[in-house]
């Protein structure tokens, strides 16, 4: 205990949050909720078992904000509706009688949509089809369809469905947003020069592919006031590529997480394979080092955090304010209490958590977890 004590498990805020250590649940896709997006008892049950295992914030799953074309998988959890709403409600409240704060992520799905309640087919940026094959555990099969463009007008929808599924959250209890700008999703896809061919002020420069983000961002500020915390997930890689890498570096990163900076967000979350790998090439910041570097403002960083050590490091050395866990938390999602006691911490079994589908096992919400002494 005592080699994290000042860093994992010290208080820091967020905006006017206070958070009680370090640890934040990773969002991750577990295609659980009823067919029509309403999250239910075993969604629940899920989600408490990390607040009251001792993680100073859970944010939920990427949900999909309208009932149009944002949703992304079969069973995915939404928050589009008023019934969406009344069923997060009893969830958010069991996040927060345990001390920790409830993140919603809210995200638009875009050409990676491989599962939709409400429409066949998809949108993007720009009419494109995303490399590889859907995910077969989270319910897809065969090649991804060519998303159509969208119109101005789509855009605007597409900000009016973040909007509503703000308020939405705001409405349901949550105490931050979190708007999905990685791993190739929508808002993502405005942000990739080889997705967005755009040639009006939403394409072309970095400047001009930043603006979907930076509008929707405002937008969404204005929309829930300055009370809820309002963060950004940002990546390179992307679901259909892990590899990817922005074509101009470190210089776009500056003018990214600069713009990011100046924007109505309070934190940024930098999802990557391990964040403790250059970013950039050899020799080059890591993607939460160019965060903090530039953008001002509290990081997130998550990645191949699951050792202790390395994730506090991050911490002391001033590269991130907090760290998110995925993998792990799915394997003991009482980890900041096993951590703070020194307990062994299980190893993560894929086969048996992720297949054959990903949704939420009866092993998994029969956990017993370790008490916080």
């Amino acid at each position: 205990m005592a080699d994290y004590e000042n860093t994992l498990f010290e208080q820091e805020h967020i905006s006017n949050h206070i958070l009680k250590n370090r640890y934040i649940t990773a969002p991750m896709t577990r295609v659980s909720s009823d067919e029509d997006g309403t999250p239910n008892g075993r969604v629940r049950r899920y989600y408490e078992q990390f607040a009251a295992g001792g993680f100073a914030a859970v944010i939920t799953e990427g949900v999909y904000p309208d009932t149009a074309y944002s949703q992304g998988y079969e069973y995915q959890g939404g928050l589009a509706t008023e019934k969406h709403k009344e069923a997060w409600k009893p969830i958010v409240s069991d996040i927060q009688q345990h001390g920790a704060k409830a993140i919603a992520q809210l995200m638009h799905a875009g050409a990676q949509s491989q599962g939709n309640y409400y429409k066949d087919t998809s949108v993007a940026p720009s009419a494109f089809q995303p490399p590889g094959g859907k995910v077969s555990v989270y319910g897809g099969e065969g090649e991804f369809p060519t998303a159509e463009p969208l119109s101005k007008e789509g855009i605007d929808e597409v900000k009016q469905g973040f909007l509503q599924s703000a308020r939405l959250a705001r409405d349901a209890g949550f105490d931050g947003i979190e708007l999905h700008g990685a791993n190739g999703y929508l808002l993502d896809q405005f942000l990739s020069e080889t997705i967005n061919v755009r040639e009006d002020e939403y394409g072309g420069s970095v400047e001009n592919r930043l603006r979907m983000l930076v509008e929707t961002i405002h937008d969404v500020r204005a929309e829930v006031g300055s009370n809820m915390m309002l963060g950004i997930r940002i990546s390179q890689l992307k679901a259909t590529n892990p590899h990817f890498r922005w074509s101009g570096g470190e210089e776009d990163a500056r003018i990214i997480f600069t713009a990011l900076g100046a924007s109505e967000v309070d934190y940024i979350h930098i999802s990557d394979m391990d964040a403790t790998a250059p970013g950039f090439g050899e020799n080059t910041m890591t993607m939460t080092e160019a965060a903090q570097k530039h953008s001002g403002k509290p990081v997130i960083a998550c990645g191949s955090l699951s050792d202790p050590e390395t994730a506090s490091s991050l911490i002391e050395n001033n590269v991130a304010d907090f760290i998110s866990i995925a993998r792990q938390a799915l394997a003991n999602p009482d980890t900041p209490i096993r951590v703070k006691r020194g307990l062994l911490l299980d190893e993560f079994d894929k086969e048996a958590i992720m297949k054959p589908k990903a949704y939420i096992k009866d092993s998994e919400l029969e956990k017993e977890l370790a008490e916080d002494r």
